[in-house]
């Protein structure tokens, strides 16, 4: 019944209150009002509210308060009634207080003072409107019992309160006219606090209508002077202006990296193309020379393109991993036989390779995995070593590649994972490569929650030390 009831109430509302509610918000948004004028009125909504509240329970209060004054004085009447006459019975009925004395059997009356009927609706309780031609009485009704003589009676007191119900209105009126004025006082100060309040708005807004690509590295919003939520807005808008410019950046040196690399196969493809055009197609030699060039080079676009379309996956949140529960170890052991096979003037070793329950993408761990025995092999010279190795550390696949090549300086072990980065002295040896693949490589471990750990020395060889951490069955389902 009560969710009936509540369900009942909540479709009522919706057909109701939520329309109108729309239709107000549409009509103050039509209206155009700027945010101190519509705070303003919400100023004055509540000291309007608030004042009506404050005027009822004024008037109740007073009421209450001479309702007590009256009271006690029929309390006196009754108290004396046994010693006076019954022409001073009641001393008070110039004060308001009239009386109407029964015998609580016979319900005679014995004595009645009151000079008008009670005519009126009950309002709250005894309460009673008396409308008359001459003035505009409130008459609040109690009855009262007592026993005088040894006789029953009941004494009903009328009390008058017209004249301190005049009394009453005129000092609300007063207070209403003294709390309008001063509303209209707080409204004008607030008004202007309001305006010095929400500058700093307006100085964002023309801050931010200037912020151009050209010049996102300089503009950003003056937090001096602020001290309050401003102040965080604009801070967190600074944030996210310092994350867009070197997200902006990024994209810049990405393209201008990308365009740099395709560049060099460009040039080398379409020199070989004129020169087919000139004589390669009578040279035989010229003719196999180029062509084989050219495939090579079509080769690196090709790979380098791929790369940068898993990177641009990646960014897009498009790059999708299809994860299944597989053992690792055939896989690491595949690669070994095919390093073995490539890399034959170089001691390929694998020291450890233990089976290790893996959750993750087959193609991407192995891919990742390529990146680093790849790396090992161009940074290494002939008779030089290359480990592959792969542990079960309670239930984490450890996979370690560990050569004993150049090594790296301090300097790029901060920076390798950056794409396109290659340190100076792989550029001067002039070893092919774009500087994407450790990203790539970064990338793919990261997805799987894992952890890439180098150790390294200049001249004597690096490690990388990838961990993919177990996963609960279902865990990662």
């Amino acid at each position: 019944m009560k969710d009936k009831f509540v369900e009942g109430l909540r479709r009522f509302l919706q057909k109701t209150w939520v329309p109108l509610r729309e239709k107000r918000d549409a009509l103050i948004g039509r209206l155009r009002l700027s945010m101190s004028y519509r705070i303003s009125l919400n100023y004055l909504k509540l000291m309007i509210v608030n004042g009506i509240i404050f005027m009822a329970v004024f008037l109740v209060l007073y009421l209450n308060t001479q309702t007590e004054e009256y009271r006690k004085l029929a309390e006196q009447i009754i108290a004396g009634i046994e010693t006076q006459a019954a022409a001073e019975l009641n001393p008070y009925a110039d004060y308001g207080v009239h009386v109407t004395i029964r015998e609580k059997d016979s319900q005679n009356i014995v004595y009645d003072d009151t000079d008008f009927t009670v005519k009126g609706f009950l309002f709250f309780r005894n309460l009673h409107i008396e409308p008359s031609n001459e003035q505009h009485k409130i008459v609040i009704n109690e009855t009262m019992p007592f026993t005088a003589a040894g006789i029953k009676y009941e004494a009903t007191f009328s009390y008058n309160m017209t004249r301190d119900y005049n009394r009453m209105w005129k000092l609300v009126l007063n207070m209403i006219f003294l709390y309008a004025v001063i509303v209209y006082f707080i409204l004008r100060e607030a008004r202007g606090q309001n305006v010095r309040m929400l500058a700093p708005i307006q100085e964002m807004s023309d801050t931010v209508n200037r912020i151009t690509v050209n010049n996102l590295h300089s503009e950003r919003l003056n937090v001096k002077g602020m001290k309050d939520e401003l102040k965080d807005l604009a801070e967190t808008f600074n944030q996210s202006l310092d994350r867009l410019e070197l997200s902006y950046e990024s994209q810049k040196q990405f393209v201008s990296d990308a365009s740099h690399e395709l560049r060099t196969p460009i040039a080398v493809v379409q020199g070989y193309a004129n020169m087919l055009k000139r004589w390669g197609s009578r040279d035989e030699a010229v003719l196999a020379e180029s062509v084989e060039a050219i495939s090579n080079e079509a080769a690196q676009m090709q790979d380098l393109v791929e790369k940068l379309l898993f990177l641009s996956r990646h960014d897009k949140k498009t790059l999708k991993l299809n994860k299944t529960y597989f053992n690792i170890k055939p896989v690491v052991e595949e690669m070994v036989k095919e390093t073995k096979l490539v890399a034959h003037n170089r001691s390929i070793e694998s020291p450890a390779l233990e089976p290790v329950q893996v959750y993750g993408d087959k193609q991407a761990i192995k891919q990742a995995i390529r990146v680093f025995i790849d790396n090992a092999q161009k940074y290494t010279e002939d008779g030089d070593s290359i480990r592959i190795s792969c542990e079960n550390k309670q239930g984490d696949c450890v996979i370690t590649v560990e050569d004993t090549g150049v090594g790296m300086r301090r300097k790029d072990l901060d920076n390798i994972f950056n794409r396109f980065y290659r340190a100076d002295d792989v550029r001067d040896r002039k070893i092919e490569g774009h500087g994407l693949g450790l990203s790539i490589a970064k990338l793919i471990i990261l997805a799987h929650t894992g952890r890439i750990k180098i150790r390294t020395q200049y001249t004597k060889g690096t490690s990388f030390i990838v961990t993919i951490p177990k996963v609960r069955q279902g865990a990662g389902r």
